[in-house]
């Protein structure tokens, strides 16, 4: 028999899957902070998602996802990326607004539209922010970005991913024109601020905080 999730249920077993690092427990604070609820509520839910065997909890420990609880955090977010990518890419939303839209979509737990989906749009491996989107199988590309603050002067290098995800990150990089694909060079590091003066294309030269710099994930340009 099919495991009935509620939506809530698959919100903290996305939240865990994002947390959890090197199958270190999570705690209540850290779910509690992330979900914006009472840490009293965390661990009563943390109870439930145990009994349903997707997260093994121990109470002043932690939590961890189980083989099961991993596998649905990996469709749950299949679902979501995939929304966000159809959103931008075939009805024009800007990426800035795909993401409150996909959380909702998410909950959808149709497998075989999400497999209709992802064949119509060409099995894309990439959403619109740059994150990787796990297949059928729930099979994900493992990252291997960098930040762009870390690249030396006058090395050109792509972007590949957009690290924190918030409406006034991805505002800025529209208004200086960045997005995934872009070839950046980094042509000057001011020190008083750690800010940077950087060309983008090749051409176009504009100057960016170091808070929007380290949320720029990039790759060598090749």
């Amino acid at each position: 028999m099919e495991l009935k999730i509620s939506p809530a249920e698959e919100n903290y077993i996305k939240a865990v899957y994002h947390l959890q690092q090197n199958e270190q427990p999570v705690n209540t604070t850290g779910l509690s902070d992330l979900l914006n609820t009472a840490p009293a509520s965390v661990t009563d839910m943390l109870k439930k998602l145990k009994q349903k065997k997707l997260v093994s909890y121990k109470a002043y420990y932690g939590c961890t996802l189980t083989e099961s609880g991993r596998k649905q955090a990996l469709a749950i977010i299949r679902r979501h990326r995939l929304w966000e990518y159809f959103l931008s890419k075939k009805l024009g939303f800007n990426w800035d607004e795909v993401h409150a839209i996909a959380e909702e979509l998410e909950h959808v737990g149709s497998t075989k539209l999400i497999n209709k989906l992802d064949a119509f749009l060409g099995f894309p491996r990439f959403d619109p922010h740059g994150d990787p989107i796990p297949d059928e199988k729930g099979n994900i590309i493992k990252m291997e970005n960098k930040m762009l603050t870390t690249v030396a002067l006058h090395t050109p290098c792509i972007v590949t991913q957009i690290g924190l995800q918030s409406n006034a990150v991805l505002e800025m990089l529209d208004e200086k024109n960045i997005k995934i694909g872009t070839v950046l060079e980094i042509k000057k590091r001011f020190p008083f601020d750690q800010s940077l003066e950087i060309r983008t294309g090749h051409k176009h030269i504009t100057q960016i905080s170091k808070e929007l710099s380290q949320n720029i994930l990039v790759k060598d340009y090749e």
